[in-house]
Protein backbone atom coordinates (compact mmCIF):
# COMPACT_ATOMS: atom_id res chain seq x y z
CA UNK A 1 0.00 0.00 0.00
CA UNK A 2 0.98 3.65 -0.20
CA UNK A 3 1.44 3.79 3.57
CA UNK A 4 3.59 0.63 3.58
CA UNK A 5 5.88 2.16 0.97
CA UNK A 6 6.18 5.51 2.76
CA UNK A 7 6.85 3.78 6.08
CA UNK A 8 9.68 1.77 4.50
CA UNK A 9 11.16 4.90 2.96
CA UNK A 10 10.87 6.88 6.19
CA UNK A 11 12.65 4.08 8.05
CA UNK A 12 15.53 4.26 5.56
CA UNK A 13 15.68 8.07 5.86
CA UNK A 14 15.76 7.85 9.67
CA UNK A 15 19.20 6.22 9.47
CA UNK A 16 20.47 9.32 7.59
CA UNK A 17 22.34 7.53 4.79
CA UNK A 18 24.05 9.92 2.36
CA UNK A 19 22.59 8.07 -0.65
CA UNK A 20 19.36 6.16 -1.29
CA UNK A 21 18.48 4.02 -4.29
CA UNK A 22 14.68 3.87 -4.47
CA UNK A 23 12.64 2.33 -7.28
CA UNK A 24 9.99 -0.24 -8.09
CA UNK A 25 11.37 -3.78 -8.30
CA UNK A 26 11.10 -5.37 -11.75
CA UNK A 27 9.94 -8.98 -11.65
CA UNK A 28 12.73 -10.75 -13.58
CA UNK A 29 12.61 -14.23 -15.17
CA UNK A 30 14.36 -17.07 -13.34
CA UNK A 31 13.67 -15.54 -9.92
CA UNK A 32 11.42 -16.66 -7.06
CA UNK A 33 9.20 -13.61 -7.57
CA UNK A 34 8.73 -14.62 -11.20
CA UNK A 35 7.77 -18.21 -10.38
CA UNK A 36 5.57 -17.14 -7.45
CA UNK A 37 4.50 -13.56 -8.23
CA UNK A 38 3.53 -11.39 -5.26
CA UNK A 39 0.38 -9.27 -5.32
CA UNK A 40 1.42 -5.99 -6.94
CA UNK A 41 -0.17 -2.56 -6.42
CA UNK A 42 -2.38 -1.04 -9.11
CA UNK A 43 -0.92 1.59 -11.43
CA UNK A 44 -2.77 4.35 -9.55
CA UNK A 45 -1.24 3.27 -6.24
CA UNK A 46 2.20 2.98 -7.86
CA UNK A 47 1.89 6.54 -9.14
CA UNK A 48 0.94 7.78 -5.66
CA UNK A 49 3.91 5.90 -4.19
CA UNK A 50 6.21 7.47 -6.79
CA UNK A 51 5.08 11.06 -6.30
CA UNK A 52 4.68 10.93 -2.51
CA UNK A 53 7.98 9.10 -2.10
CA UNK A 54 9.87 11.62 -4.22
CA UNK A 55 8.35 14.45 -2.19
CA UNK A 56 9.39 12.75 1.08
CA UNK A 57 12.94 12.31 -0.17
CA UNK A 58 13.15 15.95 -1.29
CA UNK A 59 11.77 17.18 2.04
CA UNK A 60 14.62 15.33 3.78
CA UNK A 61 17.37 16.74 1.59
CA UNK A 62 17.77 13.97 -0.96
CA UNK A 63 18.25 15.32 -4.49
CA UNK A 64 17.24 13.06 -7.35
CA UNK A 65 20.09 12.86 -9.87
CA UNK A 66 19.07 9.71 -11.74
CA UNK A 67 15.87 7.73 -12.36
CA UNK A 68 16.29 5.60 -9.24
CA UNK A 69 19.01 7.40 -7.23
CA UNK A 70 18.83 10.18 -4.64
CA UNK A 71 21.69 11.74 -2.69
CA UNK A 72 22.36 14.33 -0.06
CA UNK A 73 24.35 17.32 -1.41
CA UNK A 74 27.72 16.22 -2.85
CA UNK A 75 26.86 12.56 -2.30
CA UNK A 76 26.03 11.36 -5.78
CA UNK A 77 27.44 7.90 -6.55
CA UNK A 78 30.50 8.22 -8.82
CA UNK A 79 29.98 4.68 -10.10
CA UNK A 80 26.40 5.50 -11.11
CA UNK A 81 27.45 8.75 -12.78
CA UNK A 82 30.23 7.05 -14.77
CA UNK A 83 27.84 4.33 -15.91
CA UNK A 84 25.03 6.64 -16.98
CA UNK A 85 27.43 9.13 -18.60
CA UNK A 86 28.42 6.26 -20.91
CA UNK A 87 31.84 5.84 -19.35
CA UNK A 88 33.87 2.63 -19.40
CA UNK A 89 34.07 0.10 -16.57
CA UNK A 90 35.34 -3.40 -15.86
CA UNK A 91 32.87 -6.17 -15.08
CA UNK A 92 34.48 -8.27 -12.33
CA UNK A 93 32.63 -11.06 -10.56
CA UNK A 94 29.73 -13.44 -11.10
CA UNK A 95 27.21 -12.01 -13.59
CA UNK A 96 29.13 -8.72 -13.89
CA UNK A 97 28.83 -6.55 -17.00
CA UNK A 98 31.64 -4.45 -18.48
CA UNK A 99 32.07 -1.79 -21.17
CA UNK A 100 35.40 -0.93 -22.80
CA UNK A 101 36.02 1.60 -25.58
CA UNK A 102 39.00 1.25 -27.94
CA UNK A 103 40.41 4.80 -28.24
CA UNK A 104 41.93 4.01 -31.63
CA UNK A 105 38.62 3.54 -33.44
CA UNK A 106 35.94 4.19 -30.75
CA UNK A 107 34.69 0.62 -31.03
CA UNK A 108 32.79 -0.40 -27.90
CA UNK A 109 32.94 -3.89 -26.43
CA UNK A 110 30.41 -5.09 -23.88
CA UNK A 111 31.24 -8.11 -21.71
CA UNK A 112 29.24 -10.33 -19.40
CA UNK A 113 30.60 -12.86 -16.91
CA UNK A 114 28.96 -16.23 -16.18
CA UNK A 115 25.74 -15.57 -14.26
CA UNK A 116 25.26 -18.68 -12.13
CA UNK A 117 27.61 -19.03 -9.12
CA UNK A 118 28.09 -22.76 -9.78
CA UNK A 119 29.25 -22.12 -13.34
CA UNK A 120 31.36 -19.16 -12.30
CA UNK A 121 33.20 -21.28 -9.71
CA UNK A 122 34.01 -23.99 -12.27
CA UNK A 123 37.69 -23.22 -12.82
CA UNK A 124 37.86 -25.49 -15.87
CA UNK A 125 35.76 -22.97 -17.81
CA UNK A 126 36.13 -19.33 -18.76
CA UNK A 127 34.62 -16.66 -16.50
CA UNK A 128 33.53 -14.81 -19.63
CA UNK A 129 30.01 -15.60 -20.82
CA UNK A 130 29.54 -13.00 -23.57
CA UNK A 131 31.71 -10.50 -25.43
CA UNK A 132 30.24 -8.43 -28.24
CA UNK A 133 30.95 -5.26 -30.14
CA UNK A 134 28.19 -2.64 -30.11
CA UNK A 135 26.95 -2.23 -33.69
CA UNK A 136 26.93 1.27 -35.15
CA UNK A 137 23.17 1.06 -35.65
CA UNK A 138 22.73 0.55 -31.89
CA UNK A 139 25.04 3.36 -30.74
CA UNK A 140 22.44 6.09 -30.36
CA UNK A 141 20.07 3.83 -28.43
CA UNK A 142 22.89 2.63 -26.15
CA UNK A 143 24.11 6.18 -25.55
CA UNK A 144 20.74 7.82 -24.86
CA UNK A 145 19.43 4.83 -22.88
CA UNK A 146 22.19 5.62 -20.40
CA UNK A 147 22.50 9.40 -20.68
CA UNK A 148 18.80 10.23 -20.47
CA UNK A 149 18.46 8.43 -17.13
CA UNK A 150 20.27 11.36 -15.52
CA UNK A 151 18.47 14.49 -14.38
CA UNK A 152 21.41 16.64 -15.49
CA UNK A 153 21.48 17.94 -19.09
CA UNK A 154 23.20 15.87 -21.79
CA UNK A 155 25.92 17.87 -23.61
CA UNK A 156 25.34 17.73 -27.36
CA UNK A 157 29.04 17.09 -28.00
CA UNK A 158 29.12 14.07 -25.65
CA UNK A 159 27.84 11.69 -28.33
CA UNK A 160 30.72 12.59 -30.65
CA UNK A 161 33.36 12.49 -27.93
CA UNK A 162 32.25 9.06 -26.67
CA UNK A 163 31.29 7.30 -29.91
CA UNK A 164 33.55 8.98 -32.47
CA UNK A 165 30.72 9.98 -34.80
CA UNK A 166 27.95 12.55 -35.12
CA UNK A 167 24.24 11.86 -35.11
CA UNK A 168 22.95 10.82 -38.53
CA UNK A 169 19.92 12.39 -40.22
CA UNK A 170 17.48 9.82 -38.81
CA UNK A 171 18.79 10.27 -35.26
CA UNK A 172 18.59 14.05 -35.59
CA UNK A 173 14.99 13.69 -36.76
CA UNK A 174 14.19 11.60 -33.69
CA UNK A 175 15.67 14.28 -31.42
CA UNK A 176 13.57 16.94 -33.17
CA UNK A 177 10.43 14.81 -32.81
CA UNK A 178 11.02 14.38 -29.07
CA UNK A 179 11.59 18.12 -28.66
CA UNK A 180 8.36 18.92 -30.54
CA UNK A 181 6.45 16.52 -28.28
CA UNK A 182 7.78 18.23 -25.18
CA UNK A 183 9.72 15.15 -24.07
CA UNK A 184 13.10 16.84 -24.52
CA UNK A 185 14.21 20.40 -23.77
CA UNK A 186 16.61 21.88 -26.32
CA UNK A 187 19.24 24.51 -25.51
CA UNK A 188 22.33 25.77 -27.32
CA UNK A 189 24.73 23.19 -25.87
CA UNK A 190 22.52 20.57 -24.22
CA UNK A 191 19.45 18.36 -24.36
CA UNK A 192 17.55 17.58 -21.19
CA UNK A 193 14.70 15.17 -20.60
CA UNK A 194 11.66 17.18 -19.53
CA UNK A 195 9.48 16.30 -16.55
CA UNK A 196 7.01 14.77 -19.02
CA UNK A 197 9.85 12.88 -20.69
CA UNK A 198 11.02 11.42 -17.39
CA UNK A 199 7.50 10.16 -16.77
CA UNK A 200 7.51 8.42 -20.16
CA UNK A 201 11.21 7.65 -20.46
CA UNK A 202 10.63 4.25 -22.06
CA UNK A 203 8.64 5.97 -24.80
CA UNK A 204 11.53 8.40 -25.35
CA UNK A 205 14.08 5.58 -25.64
CA UNK A 206 11.90 3.39 -27.87
CA UNK A 207 12.26 6.04 -30.60
CA UNK A 208 15.93 5.07 -30.97
CA UNK A 209 15.30 1.33 -31.31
Amino acid sequence: SLQNALNDLQQAISHNPPHISWYQLTIEPNTRFHSKPPALPSDDILWDIQTRGQALLAENGYQQYEVSAYGQPNHQCDQNLNYWRFGDYLGIGCGAHGKITNPADYSIIRTEKVKHPKGYMDLTKSYLYKKAKVADIDLSFEFFMNRFRLIEPCPKDAFLSLTGRTLNANEQAIISKLINKGLLIDSVNDWQVSELGRRYLNTVLEEFV
